[in-house]
């Protein structure tokens, strides 16, 4: 059997190649083909949309895909290329699990929800010429035996960093998130000595743990971090600024090699944090007390704040830059608020009839950075030019420099300053780059490809019970 892998781009403009910046390796197809069943027969081949040409011609018998949102339109030209040349497709990821009935039009099976426990049969399924339109577990599959293969990269340029996934899920309910709907407010960990086996296969000068929220299940990150502390490897993740007043937390994640932590702070307007279901922001003396701890033990911070939420004005983001600055943040993402189809957000905006676009992601007429829903105390092109202002004026010459010669932290390690001025500069130019760029491939003329099913789909709120 010809297996073929595909991670899809978000779009391309017509006649230009994909934004080459941040390509790191994509754990999802890696994944994948590790919990693919192996035999003398079967044969995996991995295509990167975003760094190569997909050879739709080339003989294959399967081809499956993991799907966001922003790839969605995207994914459904490379399935309809595919299927018009008679070779199945099969989707899983974030977008299918969330919004099954859409998906399900543009492949012959989805697989909503994780994989684990679950690839296999499809595999057979397939195998017997009897795949089913779904595919769906009651629970939660644990993560033991998980191996990803890493050998789909090979010959392949990325990043030099390596992506290890330790835990997955997070126990918050944010409203905006995604994560919360497709894992239901729960988390899932890998064995200990599972993730410190494989990490030390990963020849690589920096980690990157891809948790959703590291800190989720604390008693069993903690652990894991003092596993780490031998290997004496350097790595970043993502965490809720809550764990920055466990003070065995910080000491711990020190120790073992942290370099940096993504922490959504979102917005400082306390009324918009209650709104987000996320007032946890301010709890124990809030973000500056949260600050100080973090610079105390010399943790960057990669800090993400969204505008246009109900409370936020024309001068909210020049507060948020103002604060940014003077925190002297090592990156900074300012995002406008995205309604993410089956988020509570996404249901709440489409009950007050806010929603400029029936489903954005495929609109003909949306790009990337224009904002998919009225807000209230500013207009949607409003939040999208102060977004733009706001990075402009972070990633400016002057601010890199004052930023960059912060002894205390971000030039605290030779490895982190010496990439410094390198990734600030590439989130410079992308603020222009990413400007109105298209969702899909623009030079793509052919109508997508419907799928033809006999049997019923599952109502999304039953694929939602699944998870819980």
């Amino acid at each position: 059997m010809r297996l073929t892998l595909v991670h899809p781009c978000v779009g391309r403009r017509k006649g230009q190649p994909y934004i080459r910046t941040w390509q790191m390796e994509p754990l999802a197809p890696a994944t994948l083909a590790g919990l693919t069943p192996r035999d003398p027969e079967t044969e995996i081949r991995f295509y990167d949309d975003r760094t190569e040409a997909i050879p739709f011609d080339e003989p294959t018998d399967l081809v499956a895909m993991s799907v966001e949102t922003y790839t969605a339109k995207r994914s459904y030209q490379i399935a309809s290329e595919f299927r018009r040349r008679g070779v199945p497709v099969i989707m899983g990821g974030f977008h299918p699990t969330l919004v099954p009935d859409e998906a399900s039009e543009y492949a012959e099976s989805i697989v909503a929800g994780e994989a684990e426990g679950l690839w296999p049969e499809v595999m057979e399924d397939f195998r017997r010429g009897s795949l089913h339109r779904i595919y769906q577990q009651a629970r939660r599959p644990p993560l033991t035996g998980l191996r990803p293969d890493r050998s789909i990269f090979a010959g392949k340029r990325y990043l030099p960093v390596g992506l290890v996934e330790a835990g997955r899920g997070c126990h918050f309910r944010c409203e905006f998130c995604a994560v919360q709907s497709y894992f239901a407010n729960t988390q899932t960990r890998r064995p200990v000595d599972e993730i410190i086996d494989e990490i030390r296969s990963i020849k690589k000068p920096l980690l990157f743990f891809v948790d959703d929220n590291i800190t989720s299940n604390m008693d069993q990150a903690k652990e894991f971090f003092r596993a780490l502390i031998p290997l004496k490897v350097r790595w970043v993740s993502q965490a809720s600024i809550n764990a920055a007043h466990d003070e065995e937390f910080l000491r711990l994640i020190k120790a073992s090699g942290c370099q940096g932590l993504l922490i959504g702070f979102e917005t400082l307007n306390p009324e918009n944090l209650r709104h987000m279901h996320k007032s946890f922001n301010l709890m124990k003396g809030g973000y500056e007390k949260a600050l100080e701890n973090l610079r105390r033990h010399e943790i960057r911070l990669y800090a993400t704040f969204i505008l246009g939420y109900d409370e936020d004005n024309g001068d909210t983001l020049k507060e948020t830059l103002a604060f940014a600055e003077r925190h002297r943040f090592y990156i900074v993402a300012f995002n406008h608020l995205t309604p993410f189809p089956g988020t509570p957000l996404y249901t709440r905006l489409q009950s007050e009839g806010r929603l400029l676009y029936e489903r954005w992601w495929l609109d003909p007429e949306y790009r990337y950075g224009m904002v998919p829903f009225s807000p209230r105390g500013i207009t949607a092109e409003q939040v999208k030019q102060r977004c733009i202002q706001a990075r402009q004026k972070f990633y400016s010459f002057s601010s890199i420099l004052r930023r960059g010669f912060d002894f205390k932290v971000n030039a605290s390690d030779w490895f982190m300053w010496a990439h410094f001025f390198s990734i600030n500069m590439l989130f410079r130019s992308e603020v222009l780059q990413r400007k109105d760029f298209p969702l899909g491939d623009e030079s793509y003329t052919a109508p997508l490809l419907k799928a033809r099913h006999t049997e019923p789909l599952l109502p999304l709120e039953q694929l939602a019970g699944a998870h819980a």
